[in-house]
C-alpha cells in the first residue's frame, strides 16, 4: 500500500512510519521539520520511504504529497494546550486549515485516518465518556481538534482515533506528555511537585497508537466511517497513582501541592468497548512504559549555557 503520513517526523510519526515500512508498505512523509528529523534517520535505509518537506496550509505541496497514495494518515498538528496556546493563531492554521486543505484535495478513495484526541471530552458531567458523549473541549487544542475531526467524519471514507494521552519513548521525544514528564523530573531532578492528584486521566502507549492506524488499514471496510475512542479501561488513572508508579522504579522526592492547579482541567475516565469489539488491544501498560522512560531519561541531557557546573 502506498500511504501519505502527515506529520510523519513527529512523536507519533516517529514510531509509525518505520513500523509500516517494516510491513513492506510504500510510506511518503509530508512534515514541516520544525523539530527537526532525526526520528526518521533509520527509514532512509528503506527504498519506500519518501519525504516531503513542507506545510499542509500549502494547495501546491498538499496536491504533490497526496498524488497517487492509497491511505492518507493524518498527524500533522500543534500539539496540547500549552503549544496551542503559545501560537494560537498556528495552531488553528495547521490543526483546522491544514485539516481542511488535505481534505480539499485528497480523492474520496483515498482512506483518511485522523488522529483525533480524548482532549475534546474537556469535562463531562456522566464521568465516563464514550463515543456518542458531547464534545466540550476546554481548550484551544481540543477545540481545533473537535472542529477537524467534524470535518474528517462528513467527508466520508475515514475514521477518526480520539487517543488517551500518549506516552511512553519515540525517535522524537516528547517530555511534556505527563508520565514521560513525570519520569524525566524523578530522574534528573530526583523531585516532583503534583497539582491536583486525584485529577484522572487515561493514557495509551505511542506504540500502540501506532499500531491501531495499522489495524485499522489492514481492517478497512470493518471500521471506516466511525469515531473509536483508542486506549484501554486498565490505563486509567488518577496523577498521583502516575507519580507513585514512577516512585517504584526511581528513589524521588514526591510531594503534593494543596494549592495550585494545572491549566488543562481535563479529569475523566474513558471508555474503549467500541474499539475493543473491532478486535484490537493495547499491549503495553504504564508499568512498562514508566520502565522504559526510565532508561531513556538517562540517556536524554540538556545543558544550560548560563551554567558553570
Amino acid at each position: 500500500m502506498r500511504i501519505l503520513v502527515t506529520g510523519g517526523a513527529g512523536y507519533v510519526g516517529s514510531t509509525l512510519v518505520p513500523m509500516l515500512l517494516e510491513q513492506g508498505h510504500k510510506v511518503r512523509v509530508l512534515d514541516l521539520l520544525k523539530f527537526g528529523g532525526h526520528g526518521l534517520l533509520p527509514c532512509c535505509q528503506h527504498r519506500g520511504f519518501e519525504l516531503i518537506r513542507g506545510d499542509i496550509g500549502d494547495d501546491a505541496t498538499v496536491k504533490t504529497a497526496i498524488q497517487g497514495v492509497d491511505a492518507i494518515i493524518h498527524l500533522a498538528a500543534v500539539v496540547g494546550y500549552p503549544a496551542c496556546k503559545k501560537e494560537p493563531q498556528v495552531a488553528l492554521a495547521t490543526n483546522v486549515e491544514g485539516t481542511r486543505t488535505l481534505l480539499r484535495h485528497r480523492v474520496k478513495s483515498q482512506a483518511f485516518l485522523y488522529a483525533s484526541t480524548g482532549s475534546i471530552y474537556g469535562t463531562v458531567p456522566d464521568y465516563i465518556c464514550r463515543e456518542d458523549t458531547p464534545k466540550t473541549p476546554i481548550t484551544l487544542y481540543g477545540e481545533t481538534k473537535a472542529a477537524a475531526e467534524d470535518m474528517v467524519m462528513e467527508a466520508g471514507n475515514s475514521i477518526a482515533y480520539r487517543f488517551a494521552t500518549a506516552f511512553g519513548v519515540s525517535n522524537r521525544m516528547r517530555l511534556d506528555l505527563m508520565p514521560n514528564d513525570f519520569t524525566y523530573q524523578a530522574v534528573r531532578n530526583r523531585s516532583l511537585i503534583v497539582y491536583e492528584a486525584g485529577f484522572k486521566r487515561t493514557f495509551v502507549h505511542v506504540r500502540d497508537m501506532a499500531r491501531s492506524f495499522i489495524f485499522a488499514l489492514e481492517r478497512w471496510d470493518a471500521v471506516k466511517d466511525d469515531v473509536y475512542n483508542v486506549g484501554h479501561e486498565s490505563m486509567n488513572f488518577t496523577k498521583e497513582q502516575v507519580a507513585r508508579k514512577v516512585m517504584e522504579h526511581v528513589d524521588y522526592y514526591l510531594h503534593f501541592a494543596e494549592v495550585g492547579k494545572d491549566a488543562d482541567q481535563r479529569n475523566y475516565e474513558v471508555s474503549y468497548e467500541k474499539i475493543r469489539a473491532k478486535g484490537f488491544e493495547t499491549t503495553i501498560d504504564l508499568d512498562t512504559g514508566v520502565a522504559e522512560l526510565v532508561r531513556a531519561a538517562r540517556l536524554i541531557e540538556f545543558q544550560n549555557p548560563f551554567a558553570n557546573v
